[in-house]
């Protein structure tokens, strides 16, 4: 067995532009004579790799302490591209996926734009999450309705995620957010387990 992490550290993580980054404050120091050391933590729900909630994009959506934590573990297809995802490209991804028994979760590696005819694909696939390596899903003009498609169909995003230390396969994933009540997103440590049958 071999566990891969796929997850950005926090604080030297990628911000998606216009979200305050991470940041850390020291409470306490055992270096300064303090009993122990104690962190403040002030961040933004999708910092570094995370999960973004239907609540995210769409009104009433389920937030994070909503989602069924299954949806976070279990057998992952991991595909990589390079530009944009089509809806042919999609339908390839997820025969694969679901050939190797791992068609609810999708990760997709590589500098890969999902675009609104790929997102209609996924989003009707039965798929309950997808995960990429941007710190968005879908291009800057049309990143909205690419949110809307798939958190619209309870498809949960997985983003900011690194695929560099995986190949193409079958993994098994564990990907659980913080449970943030009433949020619409959270950090998570994601990682892939390879050779768990």
């Amino acid at each position: 067995m071999k566990v891969i992490d796929i997850s950005q550290e926090l604080f030297s993580c990628a911000v998606y532009p216009g979200d305050p980054a991470p940041e850390r404050k020291r409470l306490s120091s055992l270096e300064l004579g303090d009993p122990c050391n104690l962190t403040a933590l002030s961040l933004c729900a999708h910092n570094g790799t995370h999960i973004d909630a239907p609540n995210h994009f769409i009104r009433d959506g389920k937030t994070v302490d909503r989602l069924s934590p299954e949806v976070f573990v279990g057998p992952a297809w991991v595909a990589f591209r390079d530009g944009d995802v089509t809806a042919a490209d999609a339908l390839r991804m997820l025969d694969d996926a679901r050939a190797a028994g791992a068609g609810e979760r999708l990760l997709i590696g590589g500098a890969a734009t999902v675009t609104p005819e790929a997102a209609e694909v996924f989003a009707s696939s039965g798929l309950r999450l997808i995960g990429n390596e941007s710190q968005t899903f879908g291009s800057p003009a049309d990143h909205r309705e690419v949110h809307r498609i798939l958190l619209g169909a309870e498809v949960v995003l997985l983003e900011g995620i690194r695929l560099g230390g995986a190949a193409a396969g079958r993994y098994f994933l564990f990907s659980a957010p913080l449970n943030l009540g009433g949020s619409d997103g959270a950090p998570c440590r994601a990682m892939l387990i390879a050779g768990m049958e």
